[in-house]
């Protein structure tokens, strides 16, 4: 295995990750943004105003990308151990 085949699946593996991420992290994100400016635009200085919205839209988006998350990752990680006879010789 040489030092492109590592970067390469080194690579691959930082794809999955961020790919399976992105929804949860940008629906957070968008919750804490649209809050933030509820927030500013009524004074209301609430910590839990800004935490409770970003749970429940995290727990939904997670209900809803759930199964293709597993999905991804389990055939990310079938691929890889499929290839690793192949890598090592």
């Amino acid at each position: 295995m040489d030092a492109q085949q590592v970067f390469t699946v080194g690579q691959q593996g930082l794809y999955i990750l961020m790919l399976v991420a992105a929804p949860v992290l940008l629906t957070v994100l968008l919750v804490g943004v649209l809050v933030s400016v509820f927030q500013a635009a009524t004074q209301i200085n609430e910590s839990t105003l800004s935490f409770v919205p970003k749970v429940i839209a995290a727990v939904l988006v997670l209900a809803v990308t759930g199964p293709w998350m597993v999905s991804t990752l389990v055939e990310y990680i079938q691929r890889t151990l499929q290839a690793i006879p192949q890598a090592v010789g």
